[in-house]
C-alpha cells in the first residue's frame, strides 16, 4: 500500500488529468489517473458557533475553506440547499447515509469560539462519507481574532494535504507590482496579499517605477528593482517595518531581476556595467560575485532548491534560452530547444520542474520541463503571458496576462502544472509580476 501511493504521489507532478476515488483499504484520497478531472463532491457546512462572538466568523471560516477547496478544481462544494442533516454539536454522531445519499465524499465540520481576550479557536475535523471514518480527529488552531482568515486557511491546507497527500499552500502570501493609469504612463507600487486576495496592503507608493519583487525564503523581506535613483537598482524592503535599502550600489552599473538563495541570505541578480550584462552573487559582507562572463544578456536567476545550481536566460545562442550552472559559477548547460524565445525561468519548490516564459509564433506562453530540458509542456496561451512563480507546494504557477490593444490591462492569473484550472486572481486594480510567498509560519 505505501508504494502504491508513493508511486500515486510521484505521478502527481506531471498528471494531465485526476479522478476523485474512494480507497478501499485505505484513507480517502484523490488518485491521479490520466483523464477529464472529475472533482470530489466535498460539503462544508457552516461551523458551529459556541458562543455568540464567534457567530459570523464561524460562517465566515467555513466560507474561506471551502473556497480554497474548490479553487484547486479538485473539488467540488456541494450546495447546502441540498444537505439532509443538519449539524447540531462538533460532537454530535455523523449521519453517514444522509451524506452520502447526496452524494459526499468528504465531510468538514467545525466550530469555533472567541474568549473574552478575542482569541479565536477552531476545531475541525474531516470524514470520510463512504468510509465512514473519522479523518480529522478533532484537531484544533488558534489565534487572534485578526487572524481568522489565516486560521481558516491552515483549516484548508490540512483538509487538502490530507486528502492529496501533497503539501498545502492556501496559508501564504503574494507580493506583486499594482498598476494605475493609461498603459503608455504607469503609476506601480508594491502590494502584498493573501494568495487568494484579501488583506491587501501597499509597501511603497507609486513616486517611482518598481518591478519584479520577490520574496525571500522566510517570508519577511522582499527584494525588487526601483528606479528611485533615475537608473535601476536591487532593492531590500522588510515586510514588517517597511524600510528599503539599496541592495549593491556600485557606481555606474544597474542592477536588476534578483531572487534569494534558499539559504535567505545570499542573492543573486544581473548587473549591467558597460554595456554588458552578467549574473552576480552577493552575500552579507562581502562584494559582489561575478558567475557569468559573456558577451551576452545573462538574466533572470532562479536557484534550485537545495542552493547548488542556477537556472537563468541568456541569448548567448542568438536568442534567449535557458541555461544551468553550478551555483559558484562556471559553464553553463543549455536546456531548452525547441522553437521560440524562452524567460523568466523558475526552479519549482519540489525541484523537479522549470517554470518559463515561452514566445513562440505570435503567441506567449506559461510552460514547464524537466531540469534537463525535457517534456516540455505549454501550459497557457495568450496575447502576452509572462513571469511564471510557484505555489509553495509546487502544484500552481500564478503569471501576468496582459490585454491587447491600447486598453490591455495586465492581470494576476493562476494555473495548475496540468495546465487546466485557469483562474484569474482578484486584486482591486491592474496587478503583475507575482511572487508567491513559502507558507507562512
Amino acid at each position: 500500500m505505501k508504494q502504491v501511493i508513493k508511486s500515486m504521489l510521484a505521478a502527481l507532478a506531471l498528471t494531465v488529468g485526476a479522478m476523485p476515488v474512494l480507497a478501499q483499504d485505505g484513507p480517502l484520497r484523490i488518485e491521479i489517473t490520466e483523464g477529464v478531472i472529475e472533482p470530489l463532491p466535498v460539503a462544508v457546512p457552516n461551523f458551529i458557533a459556541e458562543n455568540d462572538a464567534a457567530a459570523d466568523l464561524a460562517r465566515q471560516m467555513a466560507d474561506v475553506i471551502a473556497a480554497d477547496l474548490t479553487g484547486t478544481g479538485l473539488f467540488r462544494e456541494i450546495s447546502e440547499d441540498a444537505f439532509i442533516s443538519r449539524i447540531t454539536s462538533f460532537d454530535s454522531p455523523v449521519a453517514y447515509a444522509d451524506w452520502k445519499a447526496i452524494n459526499a465524499q468528504a465531510l468538514v465540520t467545525g466550530a469555533v469560539s472567541v474568549s473574552g481576550d478575542g482569541r479565536v479557536t477552531v476545531k475541525f475535523r474531516l470524514f470520510d462519507v463512504f468510509a465512514e471514518t473519522d479523518l480529522g480527529e478533532g484537531l484544533q488552531l488558534a489565534g487572534s481574532t485578526n487572524s481568522w482568515r489565516r486560521l481558516a486557511h491552515k483549516v484548508a491546507d490540512q483538509v487538502y494535504s490530507r486528502i492529496t497527500g501533497e503539501g498545502g499552500y492556501f496559508d501564504s502570501r503574494v507580493v506583486f507590482v499594482s498598476e494605475d493609469g493609461p498603459k503608455n504612463a504607469r503609476l506601480k507600487r508594491l502590494a502584498v496579499m493573501d494568495y487568494d486576495g484579501a488583506n491587501l496592503q501597499y509597501l511603497t507608493d507609486s513616486s517611482t517605477i518598481v518591478l519584479a519583487p520577490r520574496f525571500s525564503p522566510t517570508g519577511d523581506r522582499v527584494l525588487y528593482t526601483s528606479y528611485a535613483t533615475g537608473f535601476p537598482k536591487v532593492h531590500v524592503l522588510d515586510v514588517g517595518t517597511v524600510q528599503t535599502r539599496i541592495l549593491d550600489d556600485q557606481p555606474g552599473t544597474m542592477t536588476f531581476a534578483p531572487r534569494f538563495a534558499p539559504n535567505g541570505q545570499t542573492v543573486v541578480f544581473s548587473l549591467e556595467q558597460g554595456g554588458n550584462t552578467d549574473i552576480y552573487s552577493l552575500n552579507p559582507g562581502s562584494t559582489a560575485t561575478r558567475l557569468t562572463s559573456s558577451p551576452s544578456i545573462e538574466t533572470a536567476p532562479s536557484y534550485s532548491p537545495d542552493g547548488s545550481q542556477i537556472v537563468f536566460e541568456s541569448d548567448r545562442s542568438g536568442a534567449p534560452q535557458l541555461y544551468i550552472m553550478p551555483a559558484t559559477g562556471g559553464e553553463p548547460r543549455r536546456i531548452s530547444f525547441g522553437e521560440g524565445r524562452y524567460g523568466t525561468p523558475v526552479w519549482s519548490p519540489r525541484g523537479d520542474l522549470i517554470a518559463f516564459t515561452k514566445q513562440s509564433q505570435g503567441r506567449f506562453h506559461i510552460g514547464v520541463m524537466r531540469t534537463d530540458g525535457s517534456e516540455e509542456r505549454l501550459l497557457t496561451a495568450s496575447f502576452l503571458d509572462e513571469g511564471p512563480t510557484w505555489a509553495p507546494n509546487g502544484r500552481v504557477i500564478m503569471f501576468t496576462r496582459v490585454g491587447s490593444g491600447a486598453g490591455g490591462q495586465p492581470a494576476l492569473y493562476s494555473v495548475d502544472i496540468s495546465g487546466r484550472n485557469l483562474r484569474r486572481v482578484t486584486t482591486p486594480s491592474p496587478g503583475s509580476d507575482p511572487a508567491w510567498s513559502p507558507l507562512l509560519p
